[in-house]
């Protein structure tokens, strides 16, 4: 099977381009590798997988030196003609949408870059998809489309009108393109609503990676809510589990997909990607402190714009249809994770 996946230099693309790889299938990654985050970790990420950084340029593939069955290409998302060229020239088989732009509160001051990547990237894949008869899109979603909703655990039968930051906004307007094609194009898509995805090679600007950096450099670590938040945290292995699942099996039209009667018959489906066992943010912290052996200096603070309370995921449709079972604990995921991190800024 030949699968592009968008977001390859990114913490979710690059496990799962691994995984894949590992497996037999043919991949294309794509990323446009931005000033994010440090973009010597997304290096990093791209050359443990054998592309050479050196060979990098915009709109040129580049073959893995690990993987035969591995290529790279630099693009933007927004770059449609670029996009439709890469499609027409790979013909893949299905893809697996993982690029945009992350993060809660980079939205706030920096809204224009989500609607580029977030919209008009998520558009141009759709349209991509459509014209090149790929059979199914699996895309990255997130737990913030839940917003304000108090009831817990979250379920993707759930009303999600009400998201507090234009990144949820965007993860929200994707499903609702997504059914659109889905409806009147009967492509497969499938929505992947990901819980406080943690692990090695993860994101700078999560909280796991945050707190050890600043523990380890005696550092104070920016605690909000007071410590009292909750989140589903999720290793990255099971998250990529799921992920392998969804590729593997298409949704087909279902006139119930949402739990109600409807005319929709479209190939459409959303699940959630959690653990299912939401965590105290204090009590990661102090799992963190065991595995480092060394206390926090902890500034507390309020919560902050665009932040919610709680996350929580009701996984039951995804174990129910495909099996899906996360099975690594937050103790045992923090330790794989410092063990990364020691290795790779050899601290």
């Amino acid at each position: 099977m030949k699968i592009l996946i968008t977001g390859t230099a990114g913490f979710i693309g690059f496990h799962l381009a691994n995984r894949l790889l590992e497996r037999g299938d043919e991949v294309v990654g794509l990323d446009n590798i931005n000033d994010y985050y440090d973009v010597n970790l997304k290096y990093g990420r791209l050359e443990q997988a054998g592309i050479d950084k050196d060979k990098i340029e915009y709109g040129k593939v580049v073959e893995s030196k690990k993987y035969p069955n591995y290529k790279f290409i630099k693009l933007n998302l927004e770059d449609k003609e670029a996009v439709d060229k890469l499609f027409k020239e790979e013909k893949f088989d299905k893809v697996c949408h993982l690029a945009a732009q992350a993060g809660v509160r980079y939205s706030l001051t920096n809204p224009d870059a989500y609607i580029q990547s977030n919209i008009v990237g998520h558009m141009n894949i759709l349209e991509a998809v459509r014209h090149n008869g790929v059979k199914a899109l699996s895309y990255a979603s997130s737990s913030s489309v839940y917003g304000l909703n108090k009831k817990q655990p979250f379920s993707t039968d759930d009303n999600v009108d009400h998201p507090i930051s234009l990144y949820a906004a965007t993860k929200k307007a994707d499903e609702l393109m997504s059914h659109t094609y889905s409806y009147l194009y009967n492509i497969p898509t499938t929505g992947l609503r990901f819980f406080t995805v943690y692990g090695p090679w993860g994101r700078p600007d999560m909280a796991l990676f945050k707190f050890v950096k600043n523990i380890l450099e005696d550092k104070p670590i920016d605690v909000y809510n007071y410590g009292n938040m909750q989140r589903d945290f999720t290793y990255i292995d099971d998250i990529i589990e799921g992920v392998v699942r969804v590729i593997d099996n298409s949704p087909k039209g279902n006139p119930n997909w949402d739990g109600r009667p409807s005319e929709s018959v479209a190939p459409y489906k959303i699940y959630n990607i959690g653990r299912g066992k939401p965590v105290k943010l204090i009590d990661f912290i102090e799992a963190i402190e065991e595995t480092l052996g060394k206390e926090a200096k902890k500034n507390l603070l309020p919560m902050q714009p665009g932040d919610v309370p709680s996350t929580w995921a009701d996984t039951s449709a995804l174990e129910k249809e495909l099996g899906y079972k996360p099975k690594v604990d937050v103790k045992e995921g923090i330790k794989k994770f410092v063990d990364w991190y020691r290795w790779f800024y050899k601290v």
